[in-house]
């Protein structure tokens, strides 16, 4: 059996090479009713662009029916349609390579050389909890998510500044958002002394309010970075204590990089600073001081990286409540609350009191919340809802959850009754017959689901490419995906009974010589039959994409 990974990108590449030079003419295709009958298309209106009368030489035919190369998914058909080139691919050898190598499909490809190092700084966090705002509140799920996603490229990432209030690491927590901590406060005597020199060289005196060193200007350095993208309105800055300290934890993140952060850097040409980027993730409120921070720190300290990224993220409101009135906290214990009284009447009964249920309702508060903040594109401006939470809607992180559960349900099922030899112990995938799977719902979680998740990974953010002071993620592509996948599977669970049995099944001899019976349920002993072990095999890779 071939090895390797497919990629629907490599596979896209190949085709568009097959048919010649020129602009792209191959599409993948994600609408249902289109998979039925093929799974990539070439349109016929491309295909007149590219060749007279639109007819297709044979060459281009026997190319693309014979396609091979490293990630490259193999090609049963390629037959001309009314709509152009359609192409399916041979399904029971994609559902071999994919679910006999899950596990890398669940993160995205590792560069063949290590990139350059992150430091990602989140200002938000030195707040005090309790007036955390909630566009603050987006900029530190934004970090959280912007960190999981760079180190599952391999890259290696230093979060900045380490928490030192024990009330918001204790928030954090609540909101299942990973992020160092720290008792210790760094030193900013250097940084002192260089501020209190170029003050001296300045030479001015004048008053300025209390706790402030003095005054430095910055506009020289603004013009000259204008074409970097910083605000052209900055003029100087008013440096203090705190504003010093924050700065001497970035420089001491840049320059001693933490014990284990970043493997194999002894030695590396690009282990200095010219080998880092710092990203400031930012509410855009703090946008204008951070520009500030940034050049500030340019001005006094000649190692300060050349590499600095801001990502603004834009204004949150909740539709209902006036500007600032609600803070993180408060958000965090609304969502709960909804949560709880959806829950108590979808099951009845006071279940915020039952200890069994409160860290499902936390869980489940913490992914609505996560899906509100992340599902629309940081950039942009962030509408809330203040009506109660649904369990019924298919657009939320409740639901995605819920399909979690599910999953998580079907799994100890097996677990428990392979115990009790009412299951069979799982097979090896390659002595599965794959070519028995032909519900369509099984190839629409392959092909639209599995299959291109580490492409979406590659797609959410980018840091080398791009160019200027700002630069964008592409959060609500995976919640996207994350909603998509879990229809997708709603739909199949529904419809087919995965350790019971479906509908389909009703007459057919099971593995175990017993007749099957119809009307079972997925948490009832059953029979197991073959094709039992693909629909388990093709869901057992499913849990790994969920928040």
């Amino acid at each position: 059996m071939a090895t390797g990974r497919l990629g629907v990108g490599e596979t896209l590449e190949a085709l568009n090479a097959a048919v010649g030079p020129g602009s792209p003419v191959w599409f993948k295709e994600t609408n249902a009713r289109h998979l039925r009958v093929r799974d990539f298309l070439a349109p016929r209106s491309a295909l007149q662009a590219r060749f007279r009368d639109g007819q297709v030489p044979e060459c281009v035919f026997s190319a693309v029916t014979c396609l091979q190369g490293p990630g490259v998914a193999p090609v049963l058909r390629c037959a001309p349609t009314p709509a152009g080139l359609s192409l399916q691919l041979q399904r029971p050898a994609v559902f071999e390579r994919v679910l006999g190598a899950l596990a890398s499909y669940a993160t995205p490809a590792k560069p063949a050389s290590p990139g350059p190092r992150v430091v990602l700084h989140c200002p938000a966090l030195r707040c005090n909890p309790s007036t955390l705002r909630l566009s603050q509140l987006r900029a530190v799920l934004v970090a959280d998510h912007l960190t999981r996603t760079l180190r599952a490229h391999g890259v290696c990432v230093c979060s900045v500044p380490s928490v030192r209030d024990p009330h918001m690491a204790t928030f954090l927590q609540k909101l299942r958002v990973d992020w160092p901590t720290t008792s210790k406060s760094t030193s900013a005597e250097t940084l002192r002394t260089c501020v209190l020199a170029e003050l001296n060289s300045a030479s001015k005196e004048e008053t300025l309010p209390p706790g402030v060193l003095g005054r430095l200007c910055l506009k020289e350095l603004v013009e000259q970075r204008h074409a970097a993208g910083y605000d052209p309105s900055i003029d100087n800055c008013l440096v203090t204590e705190d504003l010093l300290s924050v700065l001497s934890e970035l420089q001491e993140a840049v320059r001693h990089w933490p014990e284990g952060g970043s493997p194999g850097l002894d030695g590396d040409p690009d282990s200095g600073v010219d080998g880092c980027v710092v990203v400031h993730v930012v509410s855009c409120e703090e946008a204008f001081q951070q520009q500030k921070l940034d050049l500030l720190w340019q001005k006094l300290d000649d190692q300060a990286p050349p590499k600095q990224k801001h990502l603004v993220c834009g204004p949150v409101k909740v539709a209902g409540v006036p500007g600032t009135l609600l803070t993180a906290p408060e958000y965090y214990e609304l969502r709960y609350t909804q949560v709880c009284k959806a829950s108590a009447l979808k099951h009845g009964g006071d279940l915020a009191q039952d200890p069994a249920w409160t860290e499902n309702f936390d869980v489940l508060s913490v992914a609505t919340i996560k899906f509100e903040m992340l599902s629309t594109a940081p950039q942009s401006r962030l509408l809330l809802a203040d009506s109660a939470i649904s369990t019924k809607g298919t657009k939320s992180g409740t639901f995605v959850m819920y399909n979690c559960a599910r999953l998580a349900t079907l799994f100890e099922g097996y677990k428990h009754g392979m115990q009790q030899g009412l299951y069979p112990a799982f097979p090896l995938v390659s002595s599965l017959d794959f070519s028995l799977l032909h519900d369509e719902g099984e190839w629409l979680l392959l092909f639209n689901s599995v299959l291109p998740f580490p492409d979406l990974l590659s797609q959410t953010v980018s840091l080398a490419s791009t160019p200027g002071l700002h630069i964008t993620v592409r959060t609500e592509m995976v919640c996207k995906f994350l909603v998509q996948l879990s229809m997708d599977f709603s739909s199949y669970y529904n419809r087919v009974h995965i350790l019971g049995v479906s509908t389909q099944q009703k007459g057919v001899w099971g593995t175990w010589g017993h007749r099957i019976k119809t009307g079972k349920q997925e948490d009832e002993p059953g029979s197991f039959s073959f094709r039992n072990l693909g629909h388990t095999s093709l869901v057992r890779c499913l849990p790994a994409y969920s928040f």
